[in-house]
Protein backbone atom coordinates (compact mmCIF):
# COMPACT_ATOMS: atom_id res chain seq x y z
CA UNK A 1 0.00 0.00 0.00
CA UNK A 2 1.41 3.40 -0.98
CA UNK A 3 2.08 5.98 1.74
CA UNK A 4 -0.68 8.30 0.47
CA UNK A 5 -3.23 5.49 0.25
CA UNK A 6 -2.31 4.24 3.73
CA UNK A 7 -2.78 7.71 5.26
CA UNK A 8 -6.13 8.06 3.47
CA UNK A 9 -7.24 4.69 4.91
CA UNK A 10 -6.16 5.80 8.40
CA UNK A 11 -8.07 9.07 8.06
CA UNK A 12 -11.26 7.16 7.14
CA UNK A 13 -11.21 5.45 10.55
CA UNK A 14 -11.23 8.75 12.48
CA UNK A 15 -14.16 11.16 12.85
CA UNK A 16 -13.15 14.80 13.10
CA UNK A 17 -14.17 16.62 16.28
CA UNK A 18 -15.36 13.39 17.93
CA UNK A 19 -14.35 12.73 21.55
CA UNK A 20 -13.22 9.12 21.83
CA UNK A 21 -13.26 6.79 24.82
CA UNK A 22 -9.70 5.74 25.69
CA UNK A 23 -10.07 2.08 24.64
CA UNK A 24 -11.96 3.02 21.47
CA UNK A 25 -9.12 5.31 20.36
CA UNK A 26 -6.44 2.68 20.94
CA UNK A 27 -8.52 0.03 19.17
CA UNK A 28 -8.64 2.32 16.12
CA UNK A 29 -4.85 2.67 16.20
CA UNK A 30 -4.58 -1.12 16.19
CA UNK A 31 -6.91 -1.33 13.14
CA UNK A 32 -5.02 1.28 11.11
CA UNK A 33 -2.97 0.03 8.12
CA UNK A 34 0.63 -0.31 9.31
CA UNK A 35 3.52 1.87 8.17
CA UNK A 36 6.81 0.38 7.02
CA UNK A 37 8.26 1.10 10.47
CA UNK A 38 6.92 0.67 14.00
CA UNK A 39 5.30 4.06 14.60
CA UNK A 40 5.52 5.85 17.94
CA UNK A 41 2.24 6.59 19.69
CA UNK A 42 2.24 10.23 20.80
CA UNK A 43 0.37 12.12 23.50
CA UNK A 44 -0.54 15.82 23.31
CA UNK A 45 -2.03 17.37 26.45
CA UNK A 46 -3.10 21.04 26.49
CA UNK A 47 -3.14 22.45 30.03
CA UNK A 48 -4.99 25.41 31.52
CA UNK A 49 -1.86 26.97 32.99
CA UNK A 50 0.48 29.75 31.93
CA UNK A 51 4.03 28.43 31.49
CA UNK A 52 5.39 32.01 31.60
CA UNK A 53 4.86 31.92 35.37
CA UNK A 54 7.37 29.91 37.40
CA UNK A 55 4.67 28.72 39.81
CA UNK A 56 2.62 27.25 36.95
CA UNK A 57 5.34 25.12 35.38
CA UNK A 58 4.49 21.46 34.88
CA UNK A 59 7.47 19.17 34.61
CA UNK A 60 8.38 15.77 35.93
CA UNK A 61 9.20 12.16 35.15
CA UNK A 62 7.53 8.79 35.43
CA UNK A 63 8.50 5.23 34.54
CA UNK A 64 6.19 3.61 31.99
CA UNK A 65 5.30 -0.02 32.82
CA UNK A 66 6.06 -1.17 29.27
CA UNK A 67 8.76 1.35 28.38
CA UNK A 68 8.69 3.50 25.26
CA UNK A 69 9.81 0.88 22.78
CA UNK A 70 13.00 2.83 22.22
CA UNK A 71 16.36 1.95 23.76
CA UNK A 72 17.84 5.22 24.98
CA UNK A 73 21.56 5.94 24.95
CA UNK A 74 22.83 7.49 28.17
CA UNK A 75 25.85 9.78 28.61
CA UNK A 76 27.08 10.20 32.18
CA UNK A 77 29.33 13.03 33.37
CA UNK A 78 31.21 11.60 36.36
CA UNK A 79 34.70 10.98 37.72
CA UNK A 80 36.47 8.31 39.77
CA UNK A 81 34.30 5.70 41.51
CA UNK A 82 31.10 7.28 40.15
CA UNK A 83 32.41 6.95 36.59
CA UNK A 84 33.17 3.27 37.25
CA UNK A 85 29.70 2.83 38.77
CA UNK A 86 28.11 4.39 35.66
CA UNK A 87 30.01 2.01 33.37
CA UNK A 88 28.93 -1.02 35.42
CA UNK A 89 25.31 0.20 35.38
CA UNK A 90 25.27 0.18 31.57
CA UNK A 91 25.90 3.81 30.61
CA UNK A 92 26.68 4.08 26.90
CA UNK A 93 29.22 6.88 27.39
CA UNK A 94 31.05 8.11 30.49
CA UNK A 95 33.41 11.07 30.74
CA UNK A 96 34.23 14.51 32.13
CA UNK A 97 35.94 17.70 30.84
CA UNK A 98 37.45 15.88 27.86
CA UNK A 99 33.96 15.57 26.34
CA UNK A 100 33.40 19.34 26.11
CA UNK A 101 35.35 19.95 22.86
CA UNK A 102 33.85 16.78 21.35
CA UNK A 103 30.33 18.11 21.97
CA UNK A 104 31.07 21.77 21.17
CA UNK A 105 33.33 21.40 18.14
CA UNK A 106 32.34 18.04 16.68
CA UNK A 107 28.58 18.36 17.25
CA UNK A 108 28.58 15.02 19.04
CA UNK A 109 25.03 14.11 20.04
CA UNK A 110 25.01 10.31 19.78
CA UNK A 111 22.98 9.96 23.02
CA UNK A 112 19.43 10.63 24.19
CA UNK A 113 19.82 11.53 27.88
CA UNK A 114 22.61 13.07 29.97
CA UNK A 115 23.10 12.21 33.65
CA UNK A 116 25.58 14.13 35.80
CA UNK A 117 26.79 13.91 39.38
CA UNK A 118 26.29 17.24 41.21
CA UNK A 119 30.06 17.94 41.32
CA UNK A 120 30.17 17.81 37.50
CA UNK A 121 27.48 20.43 36.90
CA UNK A 122 30.09 23.19 36.73
CA UNK A 123 31.58 21.38 33.74
CA UNK A 124 28.21 20.54 32.15
CA UNK A 125 27.05 24.13 32.70
CA UNK A 126 29.67 25.28 30.19
CA UNK A 127 27.66 23.39 27.56
CA UNK A 128 24.37 25.07 28.49
CA UNK A 129 24.02 26.98 25.21
CA UNK A 130 24.48 23.78 23.23
CA UNK A 131 22.57 21.29 25.39
CA UNK A 132 19.74 23.59 26.54
CA UNK A 133 18.03 24.10 23.16
CA UNK A 134 18.15 20.32 22.56
CA UNK A 135 16.50 19.56 25.90
CA UNK A 136 19.58 17.61 27.02
CA UNK A 137 20.64 19.65 30.04
CA UNK A 138 20.64 17.50 33.22
CA UNK A 139 18.16 18.67 35.83
CA UNK A 140 17.58 17.63 39.47
CA UNK A 141 13.78 17.69 38.88
CA UNK A 142 14.08 15.02 36.21
CA UNK A 143 16.45 12.93 38.32
CA UNK A 144 19.37 13.43 35.96
CA UNK A 145 21.55 15.34 38.44
CA UNK A 146 22.23 12.74 41.11
CA UNK A 147 24.86 10.77 43.00
CA UNK A 148 22.81 7.61 42.47
CA UNK A 149 23.88 7.12 38.87
CA UNK A 150 22.93 3.43 38.91
CA UNK A 151 19.31 4.22 39.73
CA UNK A 152 19.17 7.01 37.13
CA UNK A 153 20.58 4.78 34.37
CA UNK A 154 18.30 1.85 35.27
CA UNK A 155 15.19 4.06 35.23
CA UNK A 156 16.07 5.64 31.89
CA UNK A 157 16.81 2.25 30.32
CA UNK A 158 13.60 0.72 31.69
CA UNK A 159 11.25 3.35 30.25
CA UNK A 160 11.46 6.57 32.22
CA UNK A 161 9.97 9.53 30.36
CA UNK A 162 10.09 13.23 31.10
CA UNK A 163 7.06 15.44 30.52
CA UNK A 164 7.25 19.22 30.35
CA UNK A 165 5.22 22.13 29.02
CA UNK A 166 6.20 23.85 25.82
CA UNK A 167 5.66 27.59 25.24
CA UNK A 168 2.06 26.98 24.10
CA UNK A 169 1.21 25.16 27.37
CA UNK A 170 1.10 21.74 25.69
CA UNK A 171 2.92 18.57 26.76
CA UNK A 172 4.07 16.37 23.85
CA UNK A 173 5.68 12.97 24.30
CA UNK A 174 5.91 9.48 22.84
CA UNK A 175 4.73 6.73 25.18
CA UNK A 176 4.96 3.50 23.22
CA UNK A 177 4.90 1.83 19.82
CA UNK A 178 1.97 0.71 17.67
CA UNK A 179 3.22 -2.87 18.02
CA UNK A 180 2.55 -2.78 21.80
CA UNK A 181 -1.18 -3.33 21.20
CA UNK A 182 -4.18 -1.75 22.94
CA UNK A 183 -3.70 -3.16 26.45
CA UNK A 184 -0.06 -2.13 26.96
CA UNK A 185 -0.60 1.28 25.36
CA UNK A 186 -3.55 1.98 27.68
CA UNK A 187 -1.47 1.02 30.73
CA UNK A 188 1.32 3.38 29.65
CA UNK A 189 -1.24 6.11 28.87
CA UNK A 190 -2.88 5.80 32.30
CA UNK A 191 0.48 6.09 34.10
CA UNK A 192 1.57 9.23 32.23
CA UNK A 193 -1.85 10.91 32.51
CA UNK A 194 -1.98 10.24 36.27
CA UNK A 195 1.50 11.73 36.62
CA UNK A 196 0.47 14.89 34.74
CA UNK A 197 -2.70 15.24 36.83
CA UNK A 198 -0.73 14.84 40.09
CA UNK A 199 1.72 17.51 38.89
CA UNK A 200 -1.02 20.18 38.81
CA UNK A 201 0.50 23.39 40.24
CA UNK A 202 -1.21 24.88 43.27
CA UNK A 203 -1.32 28.23 41.39
CA UNK A 204 -3.33 26.74 38.49
CA UNK A 205 -6.88 28.07 38.37
CA UNK A 206 -9.90 26.84 36.43
CA UNK A 207 -9.88 23.81 34.13
CA UNK A 208 -6.47 22.10 34.32
CA UNK A 209 -6.73 19.55 31.48
CA UNK A 210 -8.02 21.47 28.46
CA UNK A 211 -7.69 18.70 25.87
CA UNK A 212 -5.98 15.35 25.32
CA UNK A 213 -5.15 13.92 21.91
CA UNK A 214 -3.26 10.84 20.77
CA UNK A 215 -1.79 10.05 17.36
CA UNK A 216 0.77 7.84 15.69
CA UNK A 217 3.85 9.28 13.98
CA UNK A 218 2.15 9.30 10.57
CA UNK A 219 -1.49 9.01 11.57
CA UNK A 220 -4.39 11.37 12.32
CA UNK A 221 -5.00 12.68 15.84
CA UNK A 222 -7.92 11.65 18.03
CA UNK A 223 -9.25 13.67 20.95
CA UNK A 224 -9.87 11.72 24.14
CA UNK A 225 -12.99 12.26 26.24
CA UNK A 226 -11.84 13.54 29.66
CA UNK A 227 -14.55 12.54 32.10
Amino acid sequence: MSKGKRIAECNKLVEKNKLYEVKEAFDIIEKMPKAKFDETVELHVKLGVDSKHADQQVRGTTVLPHGTGKTLKVLVFAKGPKAEEAEKAGADFVGAEELIPKIEKENWFDYDVIVATPDMMGVVGRLGKVLGPKGLMPNPKSGTVTMDVTKAINEIKSGKVEYRLDKTNIIHLGFGKVSFGTEKLIENYDVIMNAIIKAKPAAAKGQYIKSVAISTTMGPGMYIDQK
